[in-house]
């Protein structure tokens, strides 16, 4: 029987990519985004009360924290290198208005949280969150009246909120509401208040999503389902389907004064990310959101994802993608990784 011979065949290729890929070590030589712990922001949910540490049904490994646990916990992200954790409030129900008026009580949780976390650790950047939905009774980042969201009304009480946050001790305070002009009106606010250092970090493109569920489990900030109260949040937050209207907010908060702005969610809008970058001369934030921590915690508590591996590949595309800081509920453990 004849014997048949296979002859190799040399490819004479100059260009092989695969030249850097070869080790570990020129992988990370060679590599084009850095995830780095400097880049995180830890957020953290305050509630009333002593040695509180409830777990959020919704979200595996996150707590809704009194203000003792919630300085515990912040100096454990200090001492992790973490820069800057952002804080937001859990009230009773009892608290809870129509007008939101708690939001500007200097004596109440949030701003003695705010006080004892700087007070505790002067370093960490304190992140405030302006925005009404934890006070309102009915569940809404503005007024509302007659089944409408009253914007030049919230973004008076809007300001009013920055100023105690800042009288309490806050380096960053962070519009998420989406009224029109509240930028503006709270740099002036805290200007005219002697806060010209404090900065502004505008949640700029916001959107209608889905993925915030969890986050208003853990702070029972859902719109309450009744007669007169719009069932959602789509009035003022933006439409999935846009993307150029993006970079008129953009405009927008630049315009006003913004000094960061943010996209909110992070993996669905990684375009968004972009553009916002690209058109943007300040650093462009991204909060990867609960709902993007639920799925990929519930992944991993399955076994049908590497909990390590995928969130590390999910942060760097939110780099990749032009995020120079990431709100992460996941920084605390890509902070204990970074280390290793």
């Amino acid at each position: 029987m004849e014997m048949q011979t296979t002859q190799s065949v040399t490819l004479s290729l100059i260009e092989r990519p695969r030249r850097l890929r070869r080790t570990e070590a020129i992988r990370r030589m060679v590599g084009e985004t850095r995830l780095s712990v400097d880049q995180l922001v830890a957020p953290l949910f305050v509630v009333e009360g002593h040695g509180v540490r409830q777990e959020v049904p919704s979200m595996p490994g996150q707590y809704r924290l009194s203000i003792d646990e919630l300085v515990r916990e912040a100096r454990e992200l200090h001492a992790l290198g973490i820069p800057a954790v952002a804080l937001f409030p859990a009230l009773d129900e009892s608290l809870k208005t129509p007008d939101g008026r708690e939001a500007f009580n200097p004596d109440g949780l949030y701003p003695r949280a705010i006080r004892a976390v700087k007070e505790a650790v002067p370093e960490l950047l304190v992140i405030t969150d302006v925005a009404l939905d934890p006070y309102s009774s009915d569940g809404h980042d503005g007024i509302v009246r007659d089944g409408r969201i009253l914007n030049d009304e919230t973004v008076e009480i809007l300001a009013r909120m920055a100023v105690v946050q800042a009288q309490a001790g806050a380096d960053i305070v962070a519009p998420s509401d989406m009224m029109d002009g509240r930028v503006g009106a709270i740099r002036r606010a805290l200007d005219e208040a002697g806060f010209t250092e404090v900065a502004i970090l505008s949640y700029t493109a916001k959107y209608a999503s889905a993925f915030y569920g969890p986050f208003r489990d853990a702070l029972d900030s859902a719109p309450r389902h009744r007669p007169g109260v719009p069932p959602d949040k789509k009035t003022y937050q933006m439409d999935p389907a846009n993307a150029r209207e993006a970079l008129r907010e953009l405009r927008l908060d630049l315009e006003e004064g913004a000094d960061m702005v943010m996209v909110k969610p992070a993996l669905p809008y990684l375009d968004v990310i972009y553009r916002v970058k690209q058109a943007s001369d300040v650093p462009v934030a991204a909060y990867h959101v609960s709902g993007e921590y639920a799925m990929l915690k519930a992944a991993a508590l399955n076994g049908w994802l590497d909990e390590k591996a995928a969130v590390l590949e999910a942060l760097t595309a939110i780099c990749r993608a032009g995020a120079d800081v990431i709100l992460t509920y996941f920084a605390k453990q890509v902070a204990q990784w970074l280390q290793k």
